[in-house]
């Protein structure tokens, strides 16, 4: 076949260049034909694309096991290794790339086969160039859905072996025994509490328990973007909607279809966004960021948020279309101060996910401690001091000490809280004492504190600490 059947449109020179694309669509081309060769790969990289051309299977395979590539163009008739032996190959691949087969006259049953063998598509030749580009733009598109997917089964992989709720407070094992009866409903689920009492937990539960586990679990913070920033992730963006824009981006609705889309601090959600996820999950439909086709959104919805969501429509800073739509089940978690009884538990638990193969144990005097202070980060708060005190134990227990939360020791019931500790005063007694621990071996210290020792050098500057001519004994001996 002449090569000039497949010269690029009039007016598009095989020389140009689009401007640079990030990230450009990687392309592997394997066409044994010199010159077609020569001018699909001018073309395509004049459209943006980032293409490697080579003549012959056996070149081909020896690419895609060396690099990453998003689509590969195989052309069925190559010498050494064909096209079908190429595919069948890379497809054993753990996340091959998506493949289009080339094919001449007389050879559609082949092509056929190919789809068969999980090729994306064929083309026959004579093609036209526009049609090749819209073929890799799709085939693209499809492999980052696939990888997207991917991560977010992982991720619900790895959430499976998230730890229930450990609690012997009554009213929070009222919450988990609605948590199991409303979970296999497709009802949206708002979960209040404050911050740190678990929230997050509570909507991977919903998502495991629930019709939607094997589906994608899509977690969106509404507060850490701004609201054009939300608005493409949530809903996509046409290619060209915005200049540098020059590929089409997918939202976040679309990939959670099929799965539970949760929206954490919900409250935080602009106004005009309100109204756009209202409208989506009124009519089950959406529009990217420049675009005008529909798509289609079907998801699970739950959302969380330590506002009074109530008080904030009142004050016509969240609308109450939206509250009524995401409010149709409620799950309230109380604070760690209310569960006195779960401190302890919750403590051991957290030291035996920190504290290795013999983790240390909590004196009477640090579970005094504990149990007096207000916990204001509740559960994530036990979390953290939990973790550092695991590093600060000495001889296989956390004593009070261990745990500066500005509370008073006392006996018994009579433990009485202090004034709270403020962050600067928790972050000096903290660093003096790792400092003490260490006998002043900045280099250790500053490991133990998870940060570096010019940071470390900072902080006994800015404290005014001195070395001690006298050390105290050194954390971990000698």
């Amino acid at each position: 076949m002449s090569a000039s059947s497949y010269a690029a449109p009039s007016g598009t020179p095989a020389t140009a260049r689009a401007p640079d694309v990030m990230p450009a669509i990687r392309v592997l081309l394997a066409e044994d034909e010199p010159n077609l060769g020569t001018i699909l790969e001018q073309f395509l990289t004049a459209r943006g694309f980032n293409v490697t051309i080579v003549r012959d299977g056996s070149a081909a395979l020896e690419q895609l096991r060396a690099e990453p590539f998003d689509v590969a163009l195989l052309d069925i008739m190559m010498p050494g290794v064909d096209g079908l032996e190429v595919l069948r190959l890379v497809r054993e691949d753990p996340f091959p790339p998506e493949v289009i087969i080339i094919t001449g006259n007389g050879t559609i049953e082949t092509a056929i086969s190919a789809l068969k063998m999980g090729a994306y598509d064929f083309l026959t030749k004579p093609y036209r160039m526009a049609e090749i580009e819209a073929l890799v733009r799709r085939a693209w598109e499809k492999r980052v859905l696939t990888r997207d997917n991917a991560r977010l089964h992982s991720r619900l992989k790895r959430a499976s072996a998230m730890p229930a709720f450990v609690t012997q407070f009554a009213p929070m094992a009222a919450v988990l025994g609605l948590i199991e009866r409303v979970a296999s409903s497709a009802s949206p689920v708002l979960i209040t509490g404050e911050s740190g009492t678990g929230k997050d937990l509570v909507a991977r539960l919903l998502h495991m328990l629930g019709e939607h586990a094997t589906g994608p679990f899509i977690d969106v913070n509404c507060s850490a973007s701004t609201a054009s920033a939300l608005d493409a992730d949530l809903f996509g963006v046409e290619r060209g909607a915005f200049p540098g824009v020059d590929e089409r981006k997918l939202g976040l609705l679309e990939l959670a279809t099929g799965g539970t889309l949760y929206l954490n601090a919900i409250g935080d959600l602009d106004l005009t966004l309100q109204g756009k996820l209202v409208r989506a999950l009124e009519t089950g439909e959406c529009y990217r960021v420049g675009g005008t086709q529909k798509v289609e959104v079907d998801v699970r919805m739950v959302a969380a948020t330590s506002k009074d969501l109530s008080r904030m429509v009142a004050a016509e800073q969240f609308r109450d279309d939206l509250l009524h739509r995401i409010n149709t089940i409620r799950v309230a978690l109380p604070p760690l101060r209310e569960r006195v009884i779960d401190i302890a538990p919750l403590a051991e638990h957290f030291l035996e996910q920190f504290g290795g193969g013999t983790p240390p144990r909590l004196s009477d005097d640090a579970v005094e401690v504990l149990n007096a202070y207000r916990w204001p980060g509740n559960v994530r708060e036990l979390r953290n001091v939990v973790e550092r005190a695991v590093w600060l134990a000495s001889d296989g227990t956390i004593s009070a000490r261990d745990l500066p939360l500005g509370v008073a020791v006392g006996v018994g019931s009579h433990a009485t809280p202090m004034a709270p500790l403020t962050l600067v005063d928790l972050e000096r007694r903290h660093i003096q004492d790792v400092l003490d621990r260490t006998g002043w071996h900045q280099g250790r210290a500053s490991e133990l504190l998870g940060i570096s020792p010019k940071t470390l050098y900072r902080k006994i500057k800015e404290y005014g600490f001195h070395r001690p001519s006298r050390l105290p004994g050194v954390l971990g001996g000698a």
